[in-house]
């Protein structure tokens, strides 16, 4: 408690603060379920990879086109309206998918309820909450924060993707089919996705900062300038990513290997626990070498190691490689979120973090159906190739592009 205390101004931004992890846990625990059960739910459907792609896409476009949304008009109408009007969008979409048939259906509720088969929490709320929570604590307290939420993010993530395989128990133990067995596990989640209304309907809202002066919507020249070249980076590596989401992942080692839910529950599981583990080390060794190195040199090997992962023939080292890369590759989600607010002023910051968040979103949109596309008519593990492809070029980009440009915490 004392160092919470000593890490936010005061109690009420510590409460505020709690609010948001909260929230922001069970948000996450919701997401770290479809990004495992989704792809697997459509499969069972009888939809092909390509219509798998498209229909998961059309949620990640959704994301997207939230996050541009709470960017532009977030502040304007109200952190905390904002915060419940994406929460509410999420519940209705998960219930509509649970219900479902059509692949058009589908579709559109996946889009209009930002249903998100990436498997991690990178939508328009966490926008929103990031711009509350750099805004509660000192500058050399940022990046603290940002890895203690991103942490509490990815372990309700994990515990997540081990819910998935409650549909085969559902299965096994009580004799329903693959399909309602999802079904009923889908209206869980959107059951569940109703407790982030609750909890956001009790944040005290502090007044938002004013916006800067003039060189873009809600953005200084200088800082219109660092954005806009991180937001192209930032979509150049999700657009990777896309490649890579967890619905597309799960179907590689559905297909490659015959792994179902219950065996791949687990495995995403400790995927999202070693993902929130690293956060730990990512901390401190953004103190010891700065935030952009942090990032680049943590990144570039976990798609080296993803490239190795087609090749392997035993599904045991395929998931060892797999978990190795998952120790590696979300080490600069915390960076990144820190060095976007640092780098801009507070009152761009919502702007800042929504336009960086949309980049991401807009690549993870269109990633999944070029992802199907490529299975179809490439191969199975044509997606793995190109996403790891993709990312390290962005890291070197990011690294000469912006080693330079240093946080003011950094000297």
């Amino acid at each position: 408690m004392a160092r919470d205390r000593a890490i936010f101004r005061e109690a009420a931004a510590g409460r505020v603060g709690r609010l948001i992890y909260a929230a922001a846990g069970v948000r996450s625990l919701t997401i770290g379920f479809t990004g495992v059960a989704f792809g697997l739910f459509l499969a069972a459907l009888g939809l092909g990879a390509a219509q798998l792609g498209a229909v998961v896409a059309l949620g990640l476009a959704g994301n997207a086109a939230g996050t541009a949304l709470v960017a532009t008009y977030g502040d304007g109408l109200g952190r905390r309206r904002a915060l419940l009007l994406v929460s509410a969008l999420s519940t209705v979409g998960l219930a509509v998918v649970a219900v479902a048939a059509r692949p058009a259906v589908l579709g559109v509720a996946a889009c209009l309820g930002m249903v998100n088969g990436m498997g991690r929490d990178r939508g328009p709320a966490q926008t929103v909450d990031q711009s509350v929570l750099a805004g509660l604590v000192e500058a050399t307290a940022r990046t603290v924060v940002f890895t203690r939420y991103t942490f509490v993010q990815d372990v309700s993530g994990a515990l997540g993707s081990l819910a998935a395989a409650i549909p085969a128990v559902l299965a096994t133990h009580f004799g329903l089919a693959a399909v309602p067995a999802y079904r009923w596990t889908f209206c869980g989640a959107a059951l569940l996705s109703l407790a982030p209304i609750a909890l956001y309907s009790r944040v005290t809202e502090p007044a938002p900062p004013a916006l800067q002066p003039a060189g873009g919507p809600g953005l200084g020249p200088d800082s219109r300038r660092r954005v806009a070249g991180l937001a192209g980076l930032f979509a150049l590596d999700s657009l990777g990513g896309g490649f890579l989401a967890g619905s597309i992942l799960s179907y590689w080692f559905f297909r490659r290997y015959g792994l179902g839910g219950e065996a791949l529950g687990p495995v995403f599981f400790t995927a999202r626990v070693l993902n929130a583990v690293s956060y730990i080390a990512a901390e401190a060794l953004a103190r010891r070498f700065g935030l952009i190195r942090t990032m680049v040199f943590t990144h570039l090997p976990s798609s080296a190691l993803l490239l190795a992962l087609p090749f392997v023939a035993a599904p045991w080292l395929a998931i060892a490689l797999f978990l190795a890369r998952e120790s590696l590759v979300q080490m600069d989600v915390p960076a990144r979120q820190s060095y976007v607010a640092a780098v801009t002023a507070p009152g761009e910051r919502t702007f800042a973090l929504g336009v960086t968040s949309l980049a991401r979103n807009a690549g993870w949109a269109t990633g999944p159906g070029f992802a199907g596309a490529a299975i179809a008519t490439l191969g199975l593990s044509a997606p793995l190739w190109a996403g790891a492809g993709l990312k390290m070029v962005y890291d070197v980009a990011l690294y000469v592009s912006y080693r330079r440009v240093r946080p003011p915490e950094e000297g």
